[in-house]
C-alpha cells in the first residue's frame, strides 16, 4: 500500500485551540430595497430580482464595477470584479449608530441598504465566506464588512436635516465602523421576498499565523 505523505504534518498545531467550528443561524429578510433611480440612495420594494451580476436594475449592479478609494492598490477606475452587489444592514445597528451620532433614526435607504436581516446578533461581524441561503433559492455570499464612508454620511446629514452637514458627513465614518453592515455578492440568482427566511452559514474561522 502507498504510504501517504504528509507535507505538513503540524500544520493545525498554533491553531488548535483558536479554530472556530462552522455553524448555521436563522435569520429573517425584514426588508428590501432598491437603488433604481439613478444614485445610491434607496426605495423599499416588495421583491428583488437578482442575477448573477447582482439586483436587476440597481445602481450597484454589474459583475464588474471600477475601482475607487477602497483599493488604492489599482489606479482609480480600474475594472475589477464586482463584490458590492449588495449591502446589508441590520436594524438594531442602525440604531446604535443613530444613537452615536445624536440622531433619533437612520433609516437604511439613506445609506444604500438592498436588505435589511434580523435575527444575526452582531451582524457587521460575520465573516467573510458566509453564505446566506435565501428559502426560494437565492444564495448570497459575504464579502465582508461595507466601510462607513463620507458620501454616505452626507446623506444622512441631509436626511436628518443636521445644522452642521459637513460634520455629519465626517461623523458617519467615525462612529458606524463595524456598525455598518456588510457587502455581498450572487453566487445563486432567483427572486428574493420580503419575510423570508434565511439560513446563514458561518464557514470554519481562525487568526493566520505564519
Amino acid at each position: 500500500m502507498a504510504e501517504t505523505l504528509t507535507l505538513f504534518p503540524d500544520a493545525e498545531a498554533p491553531y488548535a485551540d483558536t479554530i472556530v467550528p462552522a455553524r448555521r443561524l436563522a435569520a429573517r429578510a425584514e426588508a428590501l430595497y432598491i437603488a433604481s433611480s439613478g444614485g445610491f440612495e434607496t426605495s423599499p420594494i416588495e421583491a428583488l430580482e437578482l442575477g448573477l451580476d447582482g439586483i436587476a436594475g440597481d445602481f450597484h449592479q454589474g459583475l464588474t464595477r471600477h475601482s475607487g478609494g477602497r483599493e488604492p492598490w489599482y489606479p482609480r477606475g480600474t475594472e475589477m470584479r464586482n463584490e458590492r452587489q449588495l449591502s446589508i444592514v441590520a436594524a438594531d445597528e442602525l440604531v446604535a449608530i443613530a444613537e452615536l451620532m445624536g440622531l433619533p433614526e437612520i433609516k437604511p435607504e439613506w445609506i444604500g441598504a438592498n436588505i435589511v436581516l434580523s435575527g444575526i446578533s452582531k451582524l457587521s461581524m460575520l465573516p467573510a465566506r458566509t453564505k446566506l441561503f435565501f428559502a426560494n433559492g437565492v444564495t448570497l455570499k459575504i464579502d465582508g464588512q461595507n466601510h462607513p464612508c463620507k458620501v454616505a454620511g452626507l446623506s444622512i446629514a441631509k436626511h436628518a436635516r443636521m445644522a452642521d452637514e459637513t460634520a455629519g458627513a465626517l461623523l458617519f465614518p467615525q462612529v458606524a465602523k463595524r456598525l455598518r453592515g456588510l457587502v455581498a455578492w450572487v453566487e445563486k440568482p432567483g427572486r428574493i421576498e420580503v419575510e423570508e427566511t434565511v439560513f446563514v452559514h458561518i464557514p470554519e474561522q481562525w487568526i493566520y499565523r505564519a
